[in-house]
Order: C-alpha cells, then sequence, then structure tokens
C-alpha cells in the first residue's frame, strides 16, 4: 500500500509565514525556561491565542527583525525570537 502523495497540512512558525497571508494559530511553544514562558505569556495577553486568525504585515530591513503582525484589530511588532514561538496553519485548514 502506497503513501498518498498530497501535500501535508502547512504548520509553520509565525515567523516563518508569507507575509499579507492570514494564518490561524495552531499552538504556542512550550516554554523552555522562566524567560520564554514569560514571553509565551504576554503574547497570550495580547490575543495570540489558539484559534485566532493573524496576518504578518511587514518585516523590518535587517534581517526581518521585527515583524508587524495583526491579531484582531490590533497590529503588534514582534521579534523573531517571539514570532518564532507561535504555531500557525492555514485558515480553515489544509486545502
Amino acid at each position: 500500500m502506497s503513501t498518498p502523495s498530497h501535500p501535508t497540512p502547512l504548520f509553520r512558525s509565525l515567523d516563518q509565514w508569507p507575509l499579507q497571508t492570514d494564518a490561524q494559530v495552531a499552538s504556542l511553544a512550550t516554554p523552555a525556561d522562566a524567560e520564554q514562558a514569560h514571553t509565551l505569556l504576554r503574547l497570550m495577553e495580547i490575543g495570540f491565542l489558539p484559534g485566532e486568525t493573524v496576518r504578518p504585515l511587514a518585516r523590518g530591513s535587517l534581517g526581518g527583525d521585527p515583524l508587524a503582525v495583526r491579531v484582531g484589530r490590533s497590529t503588534f511588532a514582534l521579534r523573531k525570537h517571539e514570532a518564532a514561538l507561535i504555531q500557525v496553519a492555514q485558515v480553515g485548514g489544509a486545502a
């Protein structure tokens, strides 16, 4: 029996998501230390929660940092290491 040749669902970290493309927060990383736990708590407090729709808007000119991201009606500037803690997927699941 062979494996189907359809693409795998599109999941990646928010820092790797294409600009101007909606995504749905799938999960947040498991914190590796107290500093990362604090960062994750702050991200959740400002609205980066599983199920929320987000849209990366622009990247800074120096290495893509920071990343402007819209969540709800608000826009936030996230550092790449912060955006990397947020796993996203296609809105509505894989095509």
